[in-house]
C-alpha cells in the first residue's frame, strides 16, 4: 500500500493539504525503517518469503507464488522521479495527526477508521470476499484490525486455540470442538443513536439458521482512547459455547522467550496475564491488550487463550485476552465488551491506569438493551 505514496509523485499530482512531500517521504521512510527491523522475511537463501512478518503459509492464498513478495518492489516507485521533482529536497516530516479526526465513518467499505491513544484500527462491518479465499472469516469478517496488533487466521479447525478468533465473537455447539464466527455481515449499517456523538457499525449474522446475532462497534470515546465497545444480542435456538476476544498480542518474556505466566502484583512485574470473572488482560514487551465485561450482571468468565503457533500476522506465539459463556436453548441475552489495547514498544505508558479507567455503557445503549 505504500506503494500508493510514490506512485504521487510519479504521477505528479497536485498533493492537498494538509500533504506535503515532506509528509509523503515521511511515510515511505518510516515504512523501510520498519521493514528494516524484521529479520525473519527473509529465507535463508536471501530471498523473500511468504508471509508478513515471518514465514507463515496459513496466510497465504492459493494464487500465491515466491515471487509473490516482490511485489514490495513498487515501493520503490520514487527512484524513477527526476533529482528536480519537490520529493527529494523535501525535509521528512511526520504524519499531520493534528489536522485529521481521531474517527472516521467510511462509507463505501463499511469502516469506522480510528487513531486514538497512539493506537490506529479499523472497525469493520459489511465486508465479504466474493469467491472463497482461505480464512475469509479471519480476513474480511473480524470486528476489528489493529495496525499495531495485526490480526490472526486459523492454522487448523479444531478448538479454540486453532481458530484463533481475535476480535471475534466464537460460538460452539458441539461442546468446543467446532467454532463458528462471524462471515457474512447481514445488514450492514452506520447509526448514530446521539446526534452529538460517534457512528456506530451495526450487522446482524446468523452462524445456524436458529441463531441470530446482533453486533453494534462503538469507537472510542475521547476520555477514553484506548478502549471500544462491541455490543452483541445474541438469539440461540440451541445450546451455546461462546468466546470473544481482544486484539491477540505477543506472548513472550523478553528476557528469556518463554511463554508469559500470571502477572505480579509487584509494582514494578511489567508482563504477564491476568483473568477474573469479567475480564482478561496480557501485558507484554509491545503493550497491554485486555477485554472486559461491562454488564455486572452478565457472568462471563476472563480467559486466556493460547492461540496456536503461527497464527498471526506479526508474531509467531501469541496470547488472546477472551470472555466465555455458555447459553442455553431459548435464550436472548446481551454482551458488552470493552476492548483495551495500548501498543507501547517503548513501555512509556501506565498500562494500569489506563486498565483501570475502564468505560461504561452509553446511554442511549442501555436503553435500547432494554427494549
Amino acid at each position: 500500500m505504500v506503494a500508493f505514496w510514490g506512485a504521487l509523485g510519479f504521477a505528479d499530482v497536485e498533493l492537498p493539504a494538509p500533504l506535503t512531500w515532506g509528509v509523503v517521504k515521511g511515510i515511505l521512510l518510516r515504512h523501510f525503517r520498519w521493514w528494516a527491523t524484521q529479520a525473519d522475511i527473509f529465507n535463508s537463501d536471501g530471498t523473500l518469503n511468504l508471509g508478513y512478518s515471518y514465514a507463515n503459509m496459513s496466510l497465504t492464498e492459493n494464487y500465491n507464488s515466491p515471487g509473490s513478495p516482490y511485489w514490495c518492489c513498487l515501493s520503490f516507485v520514487p527512484l524513477a522521479l527526476p533529482e528536480t521533482h519537490p520529493f527529494w529536497a523535501a525535509p521528512e516530516e511526520p504524519y499531520p495527526s493534528d489536522d485529521l479526526p481521531e474517527v472516521v465513518a467510511l462509507k463505501y467499505p463499511k469502516h469506522i477508521a480510528v487513531r486514538c491513544g497512539g493506537h490506529s484500527f479499523l472497525l469493520s462491518s459489511g465486508q465479504a470476499c466474493h469467491y472463497p479465499v482461505k480464512a475469509t472469516q479471519a480476513k474480511y469478517g473480524k470486528f476489528a484490525y489493529s495496525s499495531a496488533f495485526g490480526y490472526s487466521v486459523p492454522t487448523g479447525s479444531y478448538q479454540l486455540e486453532q481458530h484463533a478468533p481475535d476480535s471475534m465473537l466464537a460460538l460452539s455447539e458441539d461442546g468446543g470442538e467446532i467454532w463458528q464466527t462471524r462471515r457474512l455481515a447481514l445488514d450492514a449499517r452506520f447509526e448514530q443513536p446521539d446526534p452529538d456523538g460517534l457512528p456506530t457499525l451495526v450487522s446482524s449474522w446468523n452462524p445456524w439458521p436458529d441463531v441470530e446475532v446482533e453486533t453494534i462497534l462503538i469507537p472510542p470515546a475521547q476520555e477514553n482512547g484506548n478502549w471500544h465497545l462491541r455490543a452483541h444480542r445474541v438469539r440461540t435456538g440451541r445450546a451455546l459455547q461462546t468466546s470473544e476476544g481482544a486484539f491477540a498480542i505477543y506472548g513472550c518474556r523478553s528476557d528469556n522467550g518463554r511463554i508469559l505466566g500470571p502477572l505480579s502484583n509487584h509494582v514494578d512485574s511489567s508482563e504477564g496475564t491476568v483473568h477474573d470473572m469479567r475480564s482478561a488482560l496480557v501485558v507484554s514487551s509491545v503493550g497491554a491488550v485486555g477485554i472486559a465485561e461491562l454488564q455486572s450482571g452478565i457472568a462471563r468468565t476472563g480467559r486466556i487463550v493460547f492461540a496456536d503457533p503461527n497464527s498471526n500476522l506479526l508474531h509467531g506465539r501469541t496470547l488472546l485476552p477472551s470472555l466465555a459463556m455458555n447459553v442455553v436453548p431459548g435464550q436472548e441475552c446481551w454482551f458488552v465488551s470493552a476492548v483495551c489495547a495500548l501498543p507501547d514498544q517503548n513501555r512509556q505508558r501506565d498500562w494500569r491506569s489506563v486498565w483501570e479507567q475502564k468505560p461504561t455503557i452509553p446511554g442511549w445503549l442501555a436503553k435500547r438493551m432494554q427494549n
